[in-house]
């Protein structure tokens, strides 16, 4: 998968991953030609291009496209660590813009975020079996030390302001720069690699980009079909360089996708971490 485009404003474009939490990604199958030799009179020989289906070759890829496909099913994300949005003020200020797009543009309406599950994603990964998620929350747990070492006794404060998009199809509060970025940098690496450690991050798994999303068009895959394959980032042109509010980071959570979500709004929460006893 290409890297997607990150556009802030009008002037800085840098590169970062696709958002993270709940990507549909299918394997293509591609089938390809090979060449093959034809006997024919003995003072030629030709070539033709024949195509894999040909001689059963179609079935055997078919087949192994569909081994491919519900295996890639099977290992798909339905963890991911998280740091929570609990500063009610950057979760009004997402409602305000996400209020003033549908103003404009209400087919928008399924794209938007849910604001209780609003949140910075730190790693994703899929857990097989019950004892796996165990070990996930043993492996946070066991981090707290690190992680206290860490923040060497001082709040992670989260400044984030501006608004960006992946493609033009999540759109998202960007982090301002600074040393807290550093910060976080570090924390999710030492996250991953704990993870990594214990057999319980894939390999290829994306990049850190911390970024909180509060629109995203898979969400709302009728609207490919009605012609939308973009948000217009002229839809929210005038919060381009808000300033949302900062968050402390109070703690990491061990979230589910797929289980139902709680009563607040928020992921299903299997274990967390409160950094506050790490400070």
């Amino acid at each position: 998968m290409q890297p997607a485009s990150i556009s802030y404003g009008k002037d800085t474009t840098v590169i970062a991953p696709d958002d993270d939490d709940d990507d549909d990604v299918e394997e293509e199958l591609c089938p390809g030609t090979s060449t093959v030799s034809v006997s024919g009179p003995a003072s030629t020989q030709k070539k033709r291009k024949r195509k894999r289906g040909d001689i059963g070759g179609r079935v055997d890829s078919e087949e192994d496209a569909d081994k491919k496909k519900k295996k890639k099913e099977s290992m798909r994300p339905n963890y991911f660590i998280s740091i929570p949005i609990t500063n009610t003020q950057i979760s009004s200020a997402v409602t305000q813009v996400q209020e003033a797009v549908l103003q404009q543009e209400p087919r928008l309406a399924r794209a938007m975020i849910p604001v209780p599950t609003l949140h910075i994603t730190l790693l994703v990964t899929h857990l097989a079996s019950q004892e796996q998620v165990d070990l996930a929350a043993t492996v946070l747990a066991e981090a707290e030390p690190s992680l206290a070492e860490l923040l060497g006794g001082r709040d992670l404060v989260l400044p984030f302001s501006g608004i960006g998009h992946f493609r033009k199809e999540v759109v998202f509060v960007g982090l301002a720069p600074g040393q807290h970025r550093h910060t976080l940098d570090s924390l999710a690496a030492l996250l991953q690699s704990r993870f990594e450690e214990q057999g319980l991050l894939q390999e290829g798994n994306r990049g850190f980009e911390p970024h909180l999303t509060m629109m995203k068009l898979s969400r709302a895959s009728k609207l490919r079909s009605q012609g939308m394959k973009r948000v217009d980032p002229a839809l929210y042109s005038n919060y381009t360089n808000k300033f949302f509010g900062d968050q402390t980071v109070e703690r990491v959570d061990l979230c589910s996708m797929l289980k139902k979500k709680q009563q607040d709004g928020y992921y299903h929460t299997e274990t967390s971490l409160q950094l506050a006893y790490c400070s």
